[in-house]
This record gives structure tokens, C-alpha cells and sequence, in this order.
């Protein structure tokens, strides 16, 4: 019998149904795995396709798992090995010897076949039965269980096999590859909801560019940090994040000068909009990405979203629109950016926050106030000039 290789197996969901472009997806894919283990000293390892799978092989493998586990496109990933022999006594003999190495005290086992390569002689059944009973004449101790057993054997039939245990296989996020559906541009604050707002978006193919509206004195530079580490976290899923910080005290005083109090956070987040929208256009993006969710704060009802209406020319998403806070939190916990979050350095939103803010303001009266602002326009102008630009 040859010697068998340790490999990693990856497996991908949706683009497998992309048709004709399903190439593209999986070449992104694949040169998103390769990105992420060479950022992360893996770069011996190679990355090269199967029939509907990704294979990795090289020297620590264990350690490359969680930096392959992170991309988006990957469903799970599997620690198995593979073997060249395409014969049924020579795919026996591998899975026995796999069996013996990895059984442990398991009492209970069953046999999972999948044959992708149908010229392999047999039926997938057929061939389970038949290596269940060859395991059982060496492990008489067994017994088959097939609802949770304590040894699940799936052998792979592709271009070669691969043999793995189901215990090993290890979940990824799922989505699309970063970049697949084009660029978008997330108005990131140091709150908990836009970095989840930004992870959702990016799961879904849209690389990201942030804007960040920093506003010193009234913000430190604690606040900025803290969303630069923000940044840096959405990077590890994200493919890489560019990072604009944008400063907004001028803006934010004028504003709060000529602007009725119950009304000034609707007129600041226009005003944001407005310049990630500008930032969008130079940067080739498509849509603008919020962490808005209906009803969560005054300036989140449906008649303040509705008076964002029109201060970007771009589409504004809004993956939270419908989440619960407590969802939001359990994300952020998972994808690790609510630690980062919840440091005690408030953003420029929540130092100008009035007492009593309007929940059902009317558009027309607020773009009535926009009007009789013309230097608003030219500020915005010489904060995005003037905007500090990071790249993770």
C-alpha cells in the first residue's frame, strides 16, 4: 500500500451553484485561502482544487485551521488524509489503517461513502457495508450505530480519496468569497452594531471600505484606536480592510450651531452619509453599509430612516435592519470585534446626543434646514481631502 498524506479538505456551499461562473468564485475563493495562510506564515502550504473540494497539504496543517476557517465561501473544513490507490482492497486497507490511528476508545462507528468519481467501481452503499465489515473483522469490540456514532468514517471518492472523520471537521462562516459582489463602503463607529453590520456584508461578498467620522477634541485618540482594532478584526474575515478616518468636528459644531437640538442627530447622520457617500464614488463602490436596526435608538425608527432618504445617491444597506440586539451582541461576541466595542471610549455620536430627540421627523423640513447650509458642502469637501487612510 502507498503511504497515505495528511491533508486539510475544504468544503464550499453556494457558489458550487453558480453555473457558469462557478470558476470565477472558486478561484476567488481559493486565492482568498492563499492570502490568509501567507499573512499568517503558513505560505509552504499549497491550496489546489478537487471535484467540488479545496485541498490543502504541507507541513502544519493543524495550526492553519482556524486562518482557513475564517474565510467566507467555506463551509467546514475536514483533518483527514489522502491516498493515491484506486482499487477497493487498497481503499480498504487505507481507511483501516486511518481507523486504527484515529479510533481512540470510540465504541460505536459508521461508514459515510461518497463518490463523486463515478468510473470508481460499485455503489456507494454497497461500498460502505463492505468497509463497515472489514473494520468490524479488526475491531470486533464495534458496533455500528448509524444516529451519533462515536466514529463517523467518510471516505471522499474524487480525482483521488480522502478519508476523514466527521468529529474532525470544523465549521466555517459560509457566504462568498470577499470581492465576489464588488466593493461597498461601511460607516463604522466604535459601537457594537456597524462592525457586525460590516462582517454581514462582507459574508455576502462585498469588500469593505470604512469611513470613520472622528471628532478631537471631543473624541480621543483612544476612540480612534479602538476603531482601528475594529478594523483590524473585520480584516480577518474580510479579506483585508481599508480604513478612512475622516475628522468631523467642524462639521459636527457647525451643525450643532445652526441646527434645532431634537433634530441635530438626523442631520449628523445625513451628513455622514453624504460624505461616505462621496468616499463610495471615488473608492468604485457600489452601496453604502450601516448598522441601523428598525426601532433600536430615536434616529432608527422608520420615519428617521425614511429621513436618510436622499442624502446618498448610492444604495444604503442595512444587514441589522431587522435584528435583535441580543443577536447583535452574540455576533459580535463571536466574531471577537465586542470586547473591542465595549472599551469605555465614546464616539462623536454619542457625546452630541441631545436629551429629547426627534422620532418622527419629516423630510421635507429637514432638507429645508440642509438647504440654508451652503459651506456645508465645501467642509465636506476639506475633511474627506484631509482624511487619514490605514490598510489592513
Amino acid at each position: 500500500m502507498d503511504k497515505t498524506q495528511e491533508i486539510l479538505l475544504i468544503k464550499y456551499g453556494e457558489i458550487a451553484l453558480r453555473g457558469g461562473n462557478r470558476r470565477i468564485y472558486e478561484n476567488m475563493l481559493m486565492d482568498a485561502i492563499r492570502k490568509n495562510l501567507a499573512n499568517a506564515g503558513f505560505a509552504g502550504l499549497s491550496v489546489y482544487k478537487e471535484q467540488g473540494r479545496f485541498v490543502v497539504v504541507g507541513d502544519g496543517l493543524a495550526g492553519a485551521i482556524p486562518h482557513i476557517a475564517c474565510v467566507f465561501g467555506i463551509t467546514s473544513i475536514c483533518r483527514g488524509v489522502r491516498t493515491s490507490q484506486r482499487t477497493l482492497e487498497g481503499l480498504y486497507d487505507a481507511a483501516l489503517e486511518y481507523t486504527k490511528e484515529n479510533l481512540g476508545h470510540c465504541a460505536t462507528f459508521k461508514v459515510a461513502t461518497k463518490r463523486a468519481d463515478k468510473n470508481f467501481p460499485g455503489r456507494s452503499d454497497q461500498m460502505s457495508a463492505e468497509l463497515g465489515g472489514h473494520l468490524l473483522a479488526h475491531f470486533p469490540h464495534l458496533k455500528v450505530k448509524l444516529e451519533k456514532p462515536d466514529f463517523n468514517l467518510v471516505v471522499e471518492i474524487r480525482n483521488s480519496i480522502y478519508i476523514y472523520s466527521q468529529s474532525t471537521e470544523v465549521a466555517g462562516p459560509g457566504g462568498l468569497p470577499s470581492g465576489s459582489a464588488g466593493k461597498g463602503v461601511l460607516l463604522l463607529s466604535g459601537g457594537i452594531d456597524s462592525p457586525v453590520a460590516g462582517y454581514l456584508a462582507a459574508k455576502r461578498g462585498i469588500s469593505l471600505t470604512a469611513v470613520y467620522f472622528h471628532s478631537p477634541p471631543y473624541t480621543s485618540e483612544r476612540a480612534k484606536e479602538k476603531v482601528v482594532d475594529i478594523a483590524k478584526q473585520l480584516a480577518f474575515y474580510a479579506g483585508g480592510v481599508k480604513l478612512i478616518v475622516v475628522n468631523f468636528t467642524e462639521i459636527q459644531l457647525f451643525l450643532t450651531d445652526k441646527t434645532p437640538a431634537a433634530k441635530i442627530t438626523l442631520l449628523l447622520k445625513r451628513a455622514m452619509l453624504k460624505m461616505a457617500d462621496k468616499t463610495a464614488k471615488k473608492e468604485g463602490a457600489l452601496a453604502l453599509v450601516t448598522g441601523d436596526a428598525v426601532g433600536q435608538v430615536a434616529s432608527q425608527t422608520l420615519h428617521s430612516l425614511h429621513a436618510m432618504t436622499g442624502a446618498a445617491d448610492l444604495p444604503i444597506l442595512r444587514p441589522l435592519v431587522c435584528y435583535d440586539k441580543k443577536d447583535i451582541v452574540s455576533l459580535a461576541q463571536k466574531i471577537g470585534t465586542f470586547d473591542i466595542s465595549v472599551r469605555p471610549f465614546d464616539d462623536c455620536c454619542t457625546l452630541f446626543l441631545p436629551k429629547n430627540p426627534e422620532t418622527k421627523p419629516k423630510l421635507s423640513i429637514i432638507q429645508n434646514i440642509e438647504r440654508r447650509m451652503d459651506e456645508l458642502d465645501e467642509m465636506m469637501e476639506k475633511a474627506l481631502d484631509g482624511a487619514e487612510v490605514f490598510e489592513f
